[in-house]
């Protein structure tokens, strides 16, 4: 039985789509925003602007002062941040109803007047606090480049998932006032942006108060681009190896899958689960709790919209074990899954564990806004927090079982591989 949460779309003049969610669960909204806009959008040479602006989002604009978003709305009693991906930047805030008019008023000047605040002050400033995320996210960490390494591997040079959303230092640089400019000009505008609102609002308030705040903003972002086609599986392996100063040795093994939103991704996650995805996973199961060479075995899928997706499986070798050993047996396992497909307990308990998961992000506000805006914006698909759970619990072992034939064959996957000094060299 489909789930049944109320939800209302209208779209203004200027091409925001505005969607509203009523729950009067609790006196509060959530303002979501989705601008169509990520790092797979950037061009050569100009990679990290998409993340930039996140942070130059928080600097001021017209009629607010730098910082004075955060403290305004968290003197209201709302909490808020934005984050940036590879298929778009989000902007969010959960405030009491009476201020959500503060934060769409707030929100409709950055998102319409942002640049008469972006000068080299400003930019410099911020590049330097992207510079320090890097390194404390990234550089200075044990496996901080794992996953930036894994993209380059999986992705060649020239798609637009091959470099990581944090971009190049250089690039950022290199960056005039007027670069940042024209990248603003171009994507960030209302006919390039969803707006969800979720809480205690009817419909009708909701859509007021997005016309009263945005809907004098021009229509100015650029048309966007379409998807790039659909990449195959990668047709021979790939190895990448680091050796430095971490805890154990760890394997990154990644595959291309099919692109988010699709049958073929739904079955293509459910088998990544099955084999190292659960607590009684293949892989756990030998790896770590007969055989004990691993210390610990996680799968995970990232959706993506650009012409593929990206699944990854994490084996964190035990202490004295052969990486290339504990490698080779993850193989015979994805080898024996391609061949035999999932059984219907193993059906079962990965079906269970995505409802389980799946009900308890929509229990909270701020996850369902989110999840309505992803999918409104990148799959025009307004329902689709109501009909996942059918549509995945259609999905057949047969289905499971062809997607990880032709997308987890090991023959396909790259690893990645950060391997721990040994104690003399370490020394």
């Amino acid at each position: 039985m489909p789930l049944d949460y109320p939800i209302h779309e209208k779209t203004l003049a200027n091409g925001l789509r505005v969607v509203v969610s009523p729950d009067t669960s609790v006196p509060n909204v959530t303002v979501n925003l989705w601008v169509n806009v990520g790092s797979r959008h950037e061009s050569p040479g100009r990679t990290g602007f998409a993340h930039l602006f996140e942070h130059l989002m928080f600097q001021g604009s017209r009629n607010v002062a730098s910082g004075e978003h955060f403290a305004r709305l968290m003197a209201e009693g709302g909490r808020l941040n934005a984050t940036t991906w590879f298929d778009r930047t989000n902007y969010f805030e959960t405030v009491p109803r009476g201020a959500y008019e503060l934060a769409l008023w707030m929100e409709a000047d950055r998102h319409g007047h942002l640049l008469d605040a972006v000068n080299q002050e400003n930019l410099d400033n911020q590049r330097d606090v992207v510079k320090e995320e890097k390194r404390q996210r990234y550089d200075n960490v044990p496996y901080g480049h794992a996953l930036i390494e894994t993209y380059a591997a999986v992705f060649p040079p020239e798609h637009p998932y091959h470099h990581p959303t944090i971009g190049s230092m250089e690039d950022l640089d290199a960056a005039s006032v007027e670069d940042v400019h024209a990248f603003f000009r171009r994507f960030y505008g209302p006919n390039n942006t969803v707006l969800t609102l979720v809480g205690d609002l009817t419909p009708e308030e909701g859509f007021a108060a997005a016309e009263r705040y945005f809907g004098p903003l021009p229509a100015s972002a650029e048309p966007p681009r379409g998807n790039v086609d659909q990449l195959g599986p990668l047709t021979e392996p790939v190895r990448v190896e680091r050796v430095e100063d971490v805890p154990n040795d760890r394997l990154h093994v990644a595959f291309r899958m099919p692109v988010d939103n699709t049958e073929e991704y739904f079955a293509a996650s459910l088998a990544l689960d099955v084999i190292g995805g659960l607590g009684t996973s293949r892989l756990v199961q030998r790896l770590v709790r007969r055989e004990q060479v691993a210390n610990a075995v996680q799968a995970h899928s990232m959706g993506f919209v650009d012409g593929v997706s990206l699944g990854f499986i994490v084996l964190d070798i035990a202490d004295g074990q052969d990486p290339d050993e504990v490698e080779s047996r993850a193989v015979e396992e994805l080898e024996r899954f391609a061949a035999e497909g999932p059984t219907a307990v193993e059906m079962e308990s990965a079906l269970a564990q995505a409802e389980r998961s799946w009900l308890h992000a929509l229990a909270s506000q701020e996850e369902r806004a989110d999840a309505i805006s992803q999918h409104v914006l990148l799959h025009d698909d307004l329902q689709f927090i109501n009909t996942y759970l059918d549509r995945l619990t259609a999905i057949t072992a047969a289905q499971v079982q062809a997607a990880a034939e032709r997308w987890l064959q090991p023959h396909s996957r790259a690893v990645v591989a950060h391997l721990a000094e040994a104690e003399e060299e370490a020394a």
